[in-house]
């Protein structure tokens, strides 16, 4: 995540910065050249150059593979605004992949998870989002797209439970998804007042701050389904803790003196200034 959180416009990363904010972050040296060396010999990145003068290169892989995270984000922000309201349509897939592919089986079954479904029953997840296009790109990925079926329905029932709010409550797990975002609430808060007092602030001490509110949005947005606010409970932490982020970033992005940046800076201040500038127009 503090790689990642590090990359910059052009697809790279400076081992300066990343060493400094580590530091910061509580991590020893060894700690980050452990993880530079795992990242590249897993194909993540290049590197040039060796010790703190060493820059990474992200691959296009490692590129590609933050723009749905990106997708998710922007969709949440939009819900938060009331620019996504729900259709009442539920999107379903099922698949029936042989013990043969195992591994693309179990690959496909947590994709389903991480993009919001819930088992219904074996096979067979749901999910409240309009998720075909991101479940299809990886079942073909996994070779596994002959064996899928996708389906909606208005319709939807679990024994006798059938009221949409209800079948929410029992699908998925919405007390570990609301103290996730309560921690992303007690982290943002000391970090808003940070950015936005009088005190001028480092740029390593920008870099950590942007570090530390991504790994913690990271944590609580990635086991959430992203379920439309009208089959949630109100007030919904969730639409808190964004709000909050939303002002950090945009308070990093007001503080901005020109030097080069991580990519993410202009990304999530870009996405929470157009979601809110849309709302409040």
């Amino acid at each position: 995540m503090l790689v990642h959180a590090l990359i910059r416009e052009d697809g790279t990363v400076g081992a300066e910065e990343l060493y400094t904010v580590a530091n910061t972050l509580g991590m020893s040296d060894q700690q980050v050249r452990l993880c530079v060396k795992r990242l590249v010999t897993e194909g993540r990145f290049t590197r040039e150059g060796r010790g703190r003068k060493a820059e990474l290169h992200a691959t296009t892989d490692t590129v590609r593979a933050l723009a749905p995270n990106a997708d998710f984000l922007r969709h949440a922000f939009r819900q938060d605004a009331g620019l996504a309201p729900w259709d009442g349509v539920w999107h379903l897939a099922a698949f029936a992949v042989p013990e043969s592919a195992r591994t693309a089986r179990d690959v496909l079954r947590e994709t389903l998870v991480h993009l919001g479904g819930a088992l219904l029953q074996g096979g067979l997840y749901v999910c409240a989002n309009p998720w075909e296009p991101y479940v299809e790109e990886a079942a073909h990925r996994l070779g596994a797209h002959g064996a899928l079926t996708l389906l909606t329905t208005m319709d939807l029932r679990r024994g006798d439970t059938r009221e949409p709010a209800d079948l929410v409550r029992r699908l998925w797990p919405l007390q570990e998804i609301t103290d996730r975002y309560d921690r992303l609430s007690r982290i943002a808060q000391p970090r808003l007042a940070r950015l936005t007092g009088p005190v001028e602030l480092s740029p390593a001490a920008l870099l950590t701050i942007a570090v530390e509110l991504a790994a913690e949005l990271t944590r609580a947005m990635e086991p959430d389904p992203l379920l439309p606010p009208q089959l949630l409970p109100q007030p919904w932490p969730g639409t808190q803790a964004r709000r909050l982020v939303a002002r950090c970033w945009a308070a990093l992005h007001g503080r901005d003196q020109g030097e080069p940046r991580p990519a993410l800076f202009r990304l999530y201040a870009d996405i929470t200034r157009e979601t809110t500038g849309q709302a409040t127009r």
